[in-house]
């Protein structure tokens, strides 16, 4: 069936005729203020019997409402899949350092997750190791089990594949965790520039991810010494604005330049 019989389907399984519908419509309309969610019945009428009409986005709101649907659901119908929204992104090769948005889809959560329940017995955690290898099984595990981790604290960024200011401790087209609940740069003993804080960064036209200093009134974004960027200094806060600091990183490594289609060593290095 083409849409429109479809949606004909649904309203007659639910017994409403097209009256009621728009009847229901207007609920849903001044709730929000806006005419442009009203279905009237000759217009619903038209959807159903027309191959070539389609709906906006404010009446198959209303209609997913009135029909109990899912809304990715009645964008399917029509050739619109939200499921390839990450899978789009991914591809969309952005240039610049920028936070990133859950793409969901809005189909209900799954009540469960997949977890790896028990591991080896014989697992020596000092020695790198498959992690295939180093889980003995996996299990469903409600999702109540975990509602317990703080997960609204978490932000998620990425470092655009222009963005070389710690290479090459961190690669562009890298994935960022951020906590936003850490934002004190203040300088700390390290051992190693691996335990050197790193800040997700807001510099009001674009975002960076680097060190931080702030000194007088100035918010410092260092550069990595084998970076081909250059140490940045920006007025603070006016200026620049630490989102958090980075608490994870997922990144490739050993990947040769341009394999994801970017020339990702053809960067403007220093001599």
């Amino acid at each position: 069936m083409n849409p429109g019989e479809r949606l004909k389907q649904v309203r007659t399984q639910l017994g409403l005729t097209t009256r009621e519908v728009a009847q229901l419509s207007k609920q849903i309309a001044d709730a929000e203020r806006n005419s442009e969610f009203l279905v009237s019945s000759p217009w619903l009428t038209q959807i159903e019997n027309e191959k070539s009409a389609v709906p906006s986005i404010y009446k198959l709101f209303t209609i997913a409402s009135i029909y109990g649907m899912a809304y990715s659901s009645l964008l399917a119908m029509y050739g619109v899949d939200v499921k390839k929204l990450s899978l789009f992104h991914a591809g969309m090769h952005i240039e610049k350092t920028h936070l990133t948005e859950a793409l969901e889809a809005t189909e209900p959560p799954s009540k469960y997750l997949e977890l790896p329940v028990r591991f080896d017995a014989g697992l020596n955690l000092n020695e790198t190791n498959l992690l295939s290898r180093m889980i003995e099984t996996w299990g469903r595990v409600p999702m109540e089990f975990i509602q317990h981790l703080d997960l609204r604290h978490r932000l998620y960024g990425f470092v655009g594949f222009g963005d070389y200011t710690l290479y090459p401790l961190l690669r562009p087209g890298s994935f960022v965790e951020i906590d936003t609940e850490r934002r004190d740069p203040r300088p700390r003993p390290v051992r190693s520039e691996f335990d050197r804080g790193i800040y997700f960064v807001d510099l009001r036209s674009e975002y960076a991810c680097g060190w931080c200093e702030i000194i007088d009134n100035r918010l410092l974004l260092i550069a990595h010494p084998l970076s081909p960027s250059k140490t940045r200094s920006f007025e603070f806060p006016q200026d620049a604005e630490i989102i958090g600091q980075v608490t994870g990183v997922a990144m490739r490594v050993g990947a040769p330049a341009g394999e994801s289609g970017q020339e990702s060593l053809k960067a403007p290095w220093r001599s």
